[in-house]
Parts: structure tokens; sequence; C-alpha cells
């Protein structure tokens, strides 16, 4: 079962996403970060090719697309904040966001 991060874990491996541009939400325990691109299509598949990992993994991004940005905010509910499954897809969006 995946846990709550503890202050140690939290420590490394939330402060490497905060240093690459990740944010933690205000009043939550949660990561957020908006995905800039050239044009809708761009956007659009990036959410695509993040929807195959979400569901590969079972955790899943609140999102919202708006023309070239992508909103992400990740979050584990069953847990009430951030886990390790929230560190490991934020970091698979930076690697996608790359490609």
């Amino acid at each position: 079962m995946t846990e709550k991060l503890s202050d140690t874990a939290r420590k490394s491996l939330i402060d490497p996403l905060i240093a690459n541009g990740w944010e933690i939400a205000e009043g939550k325990d949660a990561l957020e970060k908006t995905f800039g691109f050239e044009d809708f299509i761009q956007a659009f598949g990036f959410m695509t090719r993040a929807a195959f990992w979400a569901e590969k993994w079972n955790h899943h991004p609140d999102w919202s697309n708006s023309y070239n940005h992508v909103k992400v905010r990740l979050t584990t509910h069953d847990v009430g904040g951030l886990s390790s499954l929230d560190a490991k897809l934020a970091r698979k969006l930076d690697q996608l966001r790359e490609d």
C-alpha cells in the first residue's frame, strides 16, 4: 500500500522536483506545475502520452488544458497527501515534456 511521504522521503523525492519547476500547491499537500507548448496539438499530445503512464501506474493527475497549457496537480487522495507515486509521475511528466 502507498503511504504518505515522511519528512526524509519528502526531502529526497520532492526537493529535486521543486528545483525543476514544480511547486507545492497553496493550502494543499500536492504538487503543481503548468507545462507550456507551442500549440494545442502539442499540449494534447503530451496529455495523451501522460495518460498511458497514469493508467499503467493507476495514479491519475488532476489536470486541465487551456489551448497550449496543461496545468497538473498531483496528490494521492488515498493517503491524504503526497506519496512516492506523485514523485514518480512528476518525474515522468518532466521526461515526457522533454521528449
